[in-house]
């Protein structure tokens, strides 16, 4: 799922998601929609946008970590604000890519922190 308030940066990401065989199963505009529609289709990954109108992305993130503890979330930013990138990183995110990251790093951030996070998801699963 993929949550930013500019278009062309959904339409960006959904590309790069779609060239690494995954499917995006939804989009939102705003911090309301965004948690309607997750709470709706508990995706696998959402990709989420630090500054959201409505309700700003560290909120929307927040809220999503309480009710799904094991949500995979990766913020967006399109500036290098590592305050804000480092509170995300403390309630919950997995990562973080800049807007601006080459499309190749983007995917291979993406799938880097997918299997660390498969790891230690699976960790937990067996204790």
């Amino acid at each position: 799922m993929i949550a930013d308030d500019e278009r062309h940066c959904r339409v960006l990401m959904k590309a790069v998601m779609n060239s690494m065989r995954c499917e995006v199963v939804g989009e939102a505009g705003n911090g309301p929609e965004t948690l309607e529609l997750y709470r709706k289709l508990k995706p696998h990954l959402l990709l989420l946008d630090i500054n959201m109108p409505m309700t700003a992305g560290d909120e929307v993130l927040k809220q999503i970590v309480q009710e799904f503890p094991n949500a995979f979330v990766i913020m967006l930013s399109s500036v290098v604000d590592m305050e804000s990138v480092e509170k995300c990183l403390s309630l919950g995110a997995a990562n973080y890519i800049r807007k601006d990251t080459p499309l190749e790093e983007i995917k291979q951030i993406i799938k880097d922190t997918w299997q660390v996070f498969a790891r230690s998801r699976a960790r937990v699963a067996n204790n």
